[in-house]
């Protein structure tokens, strides 16, 4: 079948689909399904015997170390829940350096001598796994040939059962690391992260006179993603290989009419929604708002916080289960951050708090935030780690797809700055001016409608341009990309924030050694951060090329691709930081620099490949197909003595000549032999490729708008975006 008819062929088969029924059965509420394949904290204490039961939930609400005696009654009382509900196999559940999910499978079946099997799941198997690491990103920490890894079981993160129509998973999340225990994946950071944070804050919660609980730190990510009809992404090589379109013509409509963003969701797509909502009720995922977003065929869906290494497990199955539904509805569901040129890409804002059980969300201000100094310590906290480490922040969200959003008006700038907001702008304005005293108020809108309740009016307006923006009891940190596990923003979160707590306990330390007075001291700590880290503050317009000026002047750093923002994780202060908190030592630093690095070299270099084999398989062929169509028809009319106009030939000809030359520039930039160092090969990646690449789709998105429609060989953006 030809490449057109191949197009034409999905246009008839989206039109002839007929999606599933899809919602809750009949008569099931959703809190009746909520977490019933999860082995949850509830399910524990029915199972086990009552001292296993405090043991385990000590460390999952307190922190405390894990008691190995328990391993055995737990891994019983796992195996047989999960055999109730069909499970055949478990599965370490781990998160290596790749950004995806791996797990490795076992049967509980063990022979027995007389021929027979036996179920079996030891508390040593439920403890620790070994599967091979070798061909995982390690960024040089092991040899190639030394293959032995370690999973270890992560108790504060429930186990779950995952249904397959052939046969039930009990899913154990673990982390990863090697023999010698350097991390090889985002999980264990993360634990040592929140472990740092931890302590920190507790020594400022002790010196405002509390007996602190366990502070955790909070994260609710928002995922956005595309869905395009099957049959058009299984007619898109690049999409396939890539994960977006490295062709495409701009649609007659794109967004300017701004009618998509939380339009009413089309019937197909609420009806996928709803099946996923089943799925991730039943694992405990606790989703809870869903809508159109901006671009056409873009949709968003936002859960409930959670403690940051479940919410990061959980954002990586909710990936796997959006993929797994979309595909019973007969859809494709995207996580690429730029899935299709010219309309906004994706992202994953990562909303992240910190608190505990006894004084509640830290960063919650109050209705007089002047007066809760705590809160303004805590926030303080969050100015001095952003203005000192915004490098480390934009390295955690470093991507060849990311770079597509960052600072193209869709995303927020990479340039790093804080949004306070009128409200606490203000109270920290009145702090560096000597003291606050007083807050900007609630209001109520005056809407002018009798019949309307009294609407409150909140203190301080919302800005969507900045990266790190307060948002009432959060900050709300909006550069991370879709397709990226939140664990990596969330380490520097947590490892940044233990920094700036540690600094100001220890300076209210001191002055308190000194004999100063308690509230004095806070005054000073406050007035001393607000002073030399408020550069960092800017409630204006980040999309803005006077922002762009004005943040140079700041001093605060423009890292505008993965290639700038990359090295700032191998610089000695990160290195310094990441080891006094034992988060990473320094070969662990140095191996994800190494791996981001790679992955960016490969990803373009998939992308570059793709662009090379379509435009000269695909592209190219039609062109001069209709080429030679709009030739012969000249030459026929020319033969019967019509004057023919020769314009439609020029116009096809030149972008025809420039796809040619582009296709060969490309060509010869992937065969040119590379630097050997990573850096360099990044930047010839960045520098050199990419430019080619964009000249090829160039021509080829103009060709795209001249040639005959019924020998364009590819779905079009109109057909993909907007036929669902």
């Amino acid at each position: 079948m030809s490449g057109n008819n191949v197009r034409l062929q999905a246009i008839k088969d989206v039109e002839a689909y007929v999606p599933p029924t899809a919602s809750f059965d009949i008569g099931e509420a959703p809190g009746e399904i909520f977490g019933e394949n999860v082995f949850s904290v509830s399910v524990m204490q029915r199972r086990l015997p009552k001292s296993v039961f405090k043991s385990v939930v000590a460390t999952i609400e307190r922190s405390e170390p894990l008691d190995p005696l328990v391993a055995d009654a737990v891994a019983s009382a796992m195996k047989d829940w999960a055999m109730e509900k069909g499970a055949t196999h478990y599965a370490h559940v781990f998160y290596p350096l790749t950004g995806m999910t791996a797990e490795k499978h076992d049967s509980f079946l063990e022979p027995a001598g007389d021929g027979s099997a036996l179920a079996e799941f030891s508390g040593k198997t439920l403890i620790q796994g070994e599967p091979d690491a070798s061909s995982f990103p390690n960024g040089g920490l092991r040899n190639t040939f030394e293959a032995r890894g370690y999973t270890g079981w992560d108790v504060m993160s429930p186990a779950y059962v995952l249904e397959n129509p052939n046969g039930n998973t009990l899913c154990i999340p673990t982390v990863f690391v090697s023999m010698t225990g350097e991390a090889l994946d985002h999980k264990t950071p993360l634990l040592r992260s929140q472990q740092a944070m931890a302590t920190q804050a507790e020594r400022i919660l002790r010196l405002f006179g509390h007996t602190p609980d366990r502070v955790v730190s909070y994260c609710g990510p928002e995922q956005e993603y595309f869905l395009v009809d099957r049959h058009f992404f299984l007619a898109r090589p690049d999409l396939l290989n890539a994960g977006r379109t490295l062709f495409g013509h701009k649609p007659p409509k794109g967004q300017e009419f701004d009618d998509h963003y939380f339009g009413a969701i089309p019937e197909r797509v609420l009806g996928f929604m709803m099946d996923t909502e089943r799925e991730l009720f039943k694992l405990g995922i606790p989703a809870k708002t869903r809508h159109n977003e901006v671009a056409p065929g873009q949709f968003e869906v936002a859960p409930m916080f959670e403690r940051a290494n479940v919410a990061s497990d959980h954002q990586q199955l909710l990936m796997t289960i959006f993929k797994s539904v979309a595909q019973k509805h007969g859809m494709e569901c995207l996580f690429h951050e730029k899935p299709f040129s010219g309309v906004n890409g994706s992202g994953k804002h990562v909303n992240f708090s910190f608190g505990n059980t006894a004084q509640g969300n830290l960063l919650l201000p109050g209705d007089t935030p002047h007066d809760n100094a705590q809160f303004l310590v805590f926030c303080a906290a969050v100015i001095r780690a952003v203005h000192l480490h915004g490098g480390l922040l934009r390295s955690s969200v470093a991507s060849a797809s990311n770079d597509h959003r960052l600072g193209a008006n869709e995303a927020p700038p990479a340039i790093i700055s804080i949004f306070l907001g009128e409200q606490l702008a203000d109270v920290f304005d009145q702090i560096a001016k000597g003291g606050a005293t007083r807050s900007k108020e609630k209001g109520t809108l005056l809407v002018g409608v009798d019949t309307l309740p009294p609407l409150g009016q909140d203190p301080g307006d919302r800005n969507r341009t900045s990266p790190f923006a307060f948002t009432g009891n959060r900050f709300e940190f909006r550069a991370p990309g879709s397709m990226q596990t939140v664990a990596a923003p969330m380490v520097v979160i947590n490892t940044i924030m233990a920094e700036a707590m540690d600094y100001i306990a220890t300076f209210l330390d001191a002055k308190l050694a000194a004999g100063t007075e308690f509230n004095e001291a806070v005054q000073d700590v406050l007035t001393e951060i607000v002073t030399n880290h408020g550069a960092v503050i800017f409630n204006g317009n980040g999309y803005s090329e006077e922002w762009q000026v004005e943040a140079e002047q700041r001093g605060l750093k423009n890292l505008r691709t993965t290639v700038d923002a990359l090295p700032e994780l191998v610089t000695p202060e990160a290195v310094e930081l990441f080891s006094t908190y034992k988060v990473f030592n320094e070969a662990e630093m140095h191996s994800r620099y190494e791996i981001g690095l790679e992955q960016y070299v490969n990803s373009v270099g998939v992308e570059a490949r793709s662009t090379l084999e379509l435009g000269s398989t695909v592209i190219l062929p039609a062109a001069v197909r209709y080429q030679t169509e709009v030739a012969t028809n000249l030459a026929a009319l020319k033969a019967v003595g019509v004057e023919a106009d020769l314009a439609p030939l020029e116009a096809v000809s030149v972008p025809l000549a420039e796809l040619r030359a582009a296709l060969a520039a490309l060509g010869a930039a992937l065969a040119a032999e590379t630097p050997h160092d990573a850096l360099a090969e990044a930047a010839y990646t960045r520098d050199t490729v990419i430019p080619a690449m964009n000249a090829v789709r160039t021509a080829a998105d103009t060709l795209e708008g001249l040639v005959a429609d019924d020998l364009w060989p590819l779905p079009t953006y109109q057909e993909m975006l907007y036929i669902l």
